[in-house]
């Protein structure tokens, strides 16, 4: 399904996968193999794969990650990724529940 999406929507989806490791303020070791499997399985070049490296760093902005940018045609791999990376740690803080169920919302 990740190969489906188009260029944008793929660098679209680690960033919000990126922000969602972010949600507890750290990125710990579970959810980085997590994000440099997602590069894999996205087929990232260098550039953008050392763009996600510089968002394990630091988080995304926020206008980066907004939910009404996300193609409705893309809106389940969005979400079914994001719980992925959720689950990766096998913890699921407060912040992360709450913020996946934001962004189910608004995505509909």
């Amino acid at each position: 399904m990740l190969n489906t999406l188009p260029p944008e929507d793929r660098t679209r989806l680690v960033k919000f996968v990126c922000s969602f490791a972010w949600a507890d303020l750290e990125v710990n070791d579970a959810e980085r193999g997590f994000l440099h499997d997602l590069i894999r399985r996205l087929e990232l070049d260098g550039d953008e794969a050392a763009e996600v490296e510089a968002m394990l760093r630091s988080p995304p902005a926020p206008e980066d990650v907004d939910p009404l940018d996300v193609p409705p045609e893309h809106r389940q791999i969005f979400l079914d990724t994001v719980l992925q990376m959720m689950a990766s740690d096998g913890e699921l803080s407060e912040a992360e529940a709450e913020n996946f169920n934001l962004l189910s919302q608004l995505l509909g």
